[in-house]
């Protein structure tokens, strides 16, 4: 079978544009089996690891098929985490991104009033956390007669954390006719009935286990004493000497222990832990993408939702206690066929986890010795170097597809009875400009948000000075946030 690539697929040509400029080139296999038919409006339900492209999957052909014009919510995706909720949402803009998708992600601990407004506003697909998107269908604040897509993401994930009812409250709210796809990186007998009993003749994809890819990861394992995990830390880092690691820990107590004796050490670092607020959370998750830091210390809470593609090393400095989270873990490198290494440490009694991870992973995690003293002294000066210098981000997609992107300011929205169509009419008339440059438009009250694309920010807003909108004159300027 010939190699496939996404123009094989019917795909518009904004959305083809976008997975260009994201570097998306060949289709992974899931999104091989996914998408095609996903097109069709088949009922899925799919079996795959993490790490291995299936939000893509799912993204790319739900872009495809929003219709722009419909102004209330045309697909709804469930996550079990707000880390997830954020990065889906991201996925979906970026993809969607010149077809001007508007998505949003909602979530408890963050204002209800600021995500009602929001919801206001034209949204074609919103990401949620089962508890929050229910709150919302109760307070008649997220309308859903015409919702054609529902997506359950980490299906397996939500059973985990005592969300299936909730699942299960949101579906029968949800308009008949409707695609249902389903994505789980295993199948327990609960996810398996919720998808008997409100799908379609689903189409079952199962995509073979090599989320825990032996040939972009190499595995290994070291024993060591629980008292000399600290000293075995700093020793490993700075033979390996990564670009970017994260350090998983069991407990929020372990993360507090180890951030501090690094940032003691003066690593460039950070801590993630579901005891910290949540925009702490999102301010480093941004700061790691962004390369602010060089080493995150972290639970499993930051196992799902980071798509970060060249996170060099994984250091299991606990072994985790459930098998599933060493694959979630280990699948936070080695990502889009960029080579990766996970290193375990392992103390003498934790031997009967280890089996257990290996025997759901199918492969033996070969033993490999304390870098010596030797090694050591002589990576010394390289990491030295390396800890002061700020770490290069070659792989952040949404800075790529953001990289020609102005927001514009309007000072007029809703009450001066502006509509988007406005906005397009006026701004598609500048000289050098057309309908293509112009992205998401987001219209509150009293002020407007549009996003320029294609670099042509500044030639736009020069013209703006001088110009109408529906015979109003408005104030532009560039948006801070």
């Amino acid at each position: 079978m010939s190699e496939k690539k996404f123009e094989d697929y019917s795909l518009s040509e904004e959305i083809r544009r976008a997975l260009g400029v994201l570097k998306y080139e060949s289709p992974t296999e899931v999104q091989t089996q996914v998408i095609p038919k996903a097109l069709e409006n088949q009922d899925l339900v799919v079996k795959s690891q993490t790490g291995s492209g299936k939000t893509a999957s799912f993204a790319i052909p739900i872009c495809e098929k929003m219709e722009w014009e419909e102004k209330k919510p045309q697909t709804l995706i469930l996550t079990p985490t707000r880390e997830l909720a954020v990065q889906v949402r991201e996925d979906v803009t970026n993809i969607g991104r010149f077809k001007r998708i508007k998505a949003m992600a909602i979530y408890g601990k963050e204002p209800f009033s600021k995500q009602k407004e929001e919801l206001k506003q034209k949204t074609h697909v919103v990401v949620g956390t089962p508890g929050r998107t229910m709150d919302h269908i109760e307070r008649g604040t997220l309308e859903l007669d015409k919702i054609k897509y529902l997506i359950i993401d980490e299906a397996d994930e939500m059973l985990n954390m005592g969300f299936i009812d909730e699942v299960e409250a949101i579906i029968k709210e949800l308009p008949e006719a409707r695609v249902t796809m389903v994505f789980s990186a295993t199948l327990p007998k609960d996810v398996e009935n919720l998808c008997h009993q409100y799908m379609k003749d689903p189409i079952h994809i199962e995509i073979a286990a090599t989320g825990v890819t032996t040939n972009t990861i190499e595995h290994s394992v070291i024993e060591v004493k629980d008292e000399d995990k600290i000293s075995l830390l700093k020793d490993v880092t700075v033979v390996e000497n990564p670009d970017s690691c994260i350090i998983f820990c069991r407990t929020k107590e372990n993360v507090e222990n180890v951030y501090n004796e690094l940032e003691k050490a003066n690593y460039s670092c950070e801590r993630l832990h579901g005891g910290l607020e949540q925009e702490d959370r999102f301010a480093v998750m941004d700061g790691f993408k962004l390369g602010n830091f060089r080493y995150l210390v972290a639970t499993d809470v930051a196992a799902r939702g980071i798509d970060i593609d060249n996170v060099t090393l994984i250091i299991n400095y606990d072994v985790p206690m459930e098998k599933e989270s060493y694959v979630h873990r280990t699948g936070r490198t080695g990502r889009a066929g960029n080579q990766g290494k996970a290193i375990t440490f392992a103390t003498p009694y934790e031997g009967k986890f280890l089996k257990a991870i290996e025997r759901y992973i199918g492969f033996e995690i070969p033993a490999m010795d304390a870098p010596t003293q030797d090694q050591v002294t002589r990576g010394k000066a390289a990491f030295e170097e390396k800890l002061s210098g700020r770490r290069v981000v070659r792989n952040n997609k949404t800075a790529r597809i953001n990289k020609d992107i102005t927001k514009l300011h309007f000072s007029g929205g809703k009450k001066k009875k502006l509509r988007a169509v406005d906005f397009v009419g006026t701004i598609s008339n500048i000289p050098g400009v057309s309908a293509d440059d112009i992205g998401i438009i987001t219209i509150q009250d009293n002020l407007t948000y549009v996003d320029i694309l294609n670099g042509k920010g500044s030639l736009v807003m020069q013209a703006m000075e001088h110009t109408t909108v529906k015979g109003k004159k408005l104030k532009v300027s560039k948006a801070l946030k």
